[in-house]
């Protein structure tokens, strides 16, 4: 049930104490035998919160010299590419990080007059780098906790691949961090930070302007220019800020309007969340409250996420757009005008996103690679060519060149919110108008998540999941015609279980920081049907589960 203010503007009392957020992150010692207080390396890194002792100095410190360790295992020697959003926490964060890594003899390159970097501009440049120098690996370091609340914090990791490291990469650094947090960070290398920083080892580098000027190879500007589309780009306060007036001046959109283009810690500039917090999730109506309310201002209007690792698509025909609707339209446009890519280049899809994916591959003959939840899956397929658009229903997606090239294997933001004014510039239609076309082609669907209460012992039981354990032949009136508990385009687990039907599906999952299991469905029955299906979902599950 959506809280009583969401989408209303925040208040005083919403907002975070900056002094106390920033103050806990260096004083507060994290219980390292308290497992909620321990480095766990989730599908985006590890997240908390200073105040909870989830996020602290001592994590920053552990993680990044596990990171170190693990560079040397695997023999990496090239630089450290570093960046950070705009959340309090990220910039002594950076700090603390550059301090490790130099004290280990590091080399580091971060941007120039110490700017916030957008996730996949940290992408790109391991990219470029380990292109441009053959046989010396480069991998990265985003500091950020995505569209999370102001209070909280974030550390990722990125191997020379450039996107999300996968599990055989994280699980040791993660059960490396914890020993030395236990062991109270003896064997931590740092130097002070005006050393670090002065240090040879740190070296200013153009990310915004190696990003920006490239960015003619993955999108039509000239089109979008050329139509004089009126865009509205509002970073939500991230890491974006700076990026969207360097694409104006360098691309000629004079059309293009960078909306709020403040940058706070607390983020008081938005509305709230549904649930009533503060929260950079550009994909959700209620913290995309003001942009929509501007919606007849622009032709498109776009958001992104403080790390600008997400989009939002607002149009004044529809407002904003479900993210699963906007990723269907994306796939069916760009692989009808990229004569580049591939004939035998698949879709890569997170395997809770919207079935009308799937219809749409079929209807353009090509291959579906249906994955786990995580966008660490795409990245081999993106970086080879294989996988030529990988998208997540979490409103994060990335796709090749015009030339068939990797752009980044970390999700881009940016590039899907100048896709949907590429797209009107080139079709005429608004992403919305083409989604409508879509839908009466191969059927409106209902889509929702919901939550259900589970402990610890039943999350990791549903973790475990063998299809075998699954008795039911019918769901919501439908025979049941898979249930999966590994994703079919890789064999991966899925750490839970979907179970699908002719037309409704739905995907459980156990969350990795509540006492909760998540129900993804859907239904091309109506959102009675989709009622239904989740009813019995929950009741399937919990059966199983007992």
């Amino acid at each position: 049930m959506a809280h009583p203010r969401a989408g209303t503007p925040a208040r005083d009392g919403d907002l975070i104490d900056v002094a106390a957020v920033e103050n806990a992150y260096y004083e507060r010692t994290p219980d390292s035998a308290d497992p909620a207080q321990q480095v766990v390396f989730g599908t985006s890194g590890h997240r908390g919160s200073s105040l909870a002792g989830s996020f602290n100095e001592a994590h920053v410190l552990a993680m990044t010299q596990a990171i170190v360790e693990h560079r040397e295992r695997a023999r990496i020697e090239g630089p450290v590419f570093i960046g950070f959003d705009t959340h309090l926490l990220s910039k002594p964060a950076w700090r603390s990080a550059v301090e490790v890594l130099v004290g280990n003899g590091v080399a580091v390159f971060t941007a120039v007059d110490d700017d916030y970097t957008p996730t996949p501009a940290v992408s790109r440049a391991i990219l470029r780098f380990n292109a441009e120098n053959p046989g010396v690996f480069a991998d990265g370091i985003v500091v950020t906790p995505s569209h999370n609340p102001p209070a909280e914090g974030g550390f990722k990791y990125n191997p020379p691949s450039g996107g999300p490291a996968d599990t055989p990469i994280t699980t040791p650094i993660a059960a490396r961090a914890n020993e030395i947090l236990a062991d109270g960070l003896r064997d931590v290398q740092r130097v002070p930070f005006e050393r670090a920083r002065a240090s040879e080892l740190v070296i200013d580098y153009p990310f915004s302007g190696e990003y920006v000027t490239a960015l003619g190879e993955v999108v039509n500007l000239a089109a979008i220019a050329a139509a004089g589309v009126e865009v509205g780009a509002d970073p939500l306060g991230g890491a974006s800020v700076n990026y969207w007036a360097e694409i104006k001046d360098f691309y000629g959109l004079d059309g293009m309007t960078v909306v709020n283009p403040t940058v706070d810690p607390a983020f008081g500039f938005m509305t709230l969340d549904t649930d009533g917090k503060i929260r950079m999730d550009c994909s959700s109506p209620n913290a995309m409250a003001s942009l929509i309310a501007r919606r007849d201002e622009f032709d498109i209007a776009t958001g992104n996420d403080a790390d600008a690792d997400r989009h939002g698509i607002v149009t004044g025909d529809a407002g904003l757009m479900n993210p699963n609707h906007y990723l269907a339209v994306a796939v069916d446009y760009l692989f009808s005008h990229r004569d580049g890519w591939g004939a035998d280049a698949a879709v890569g899809k997170t395997l809770v996103s919207s079935s009308l994916i799937d219809r749409v591959v079929g209807g353009l003959g090509r291959t579906l690679m249906e994955v786990p939840v995580g966008f660490k899956y795409f990245v081999d397929g993106l970086l080879d060519g294989s996988v030529a658009f990988g998208g997540e229903e979490s409103a994060g997606a990335s796709f090749l060149t015009f030339g068939g090239a990797p752009w980044s294997t970390d999700k881009d933001g940016i590039i899907m919110d100048l896709l949907a004014s590429e797209i009107l510039a080139v079709t005429g239609k608004s992403p919305s108008e083409r989604y409508a076309e879509l839908a009466e082609q191969f059927g409106e669907s209902a889509y929702a998540r919901i939550d259900a209460p589970a402990n610890r012992d039943q999350k990791a039981r549903l973790g475990a999941l063998a299809a075998s354990q699954v008795a039911a032949t019918e769901l919501a009136g439908e025979s049941i015609t898979a249930i999966l508990t590994e994703a079919p385009g890789n064999g991966r687990a899925i750490g839970g279980l979907k179970v699908t039907t002719e037309n409704a599906w739905f995907a459980a999952r156990p969350s990795g920081t509540e006492d909760v299991y998540k129900i993804y469905a859907e239904s091309f029955r109506g959102a009675d049907h989709l009622a239904r299906v989740q009813e019995q979902a929950q009741a399937l599950v919990d059966s199983v589960l007992g």
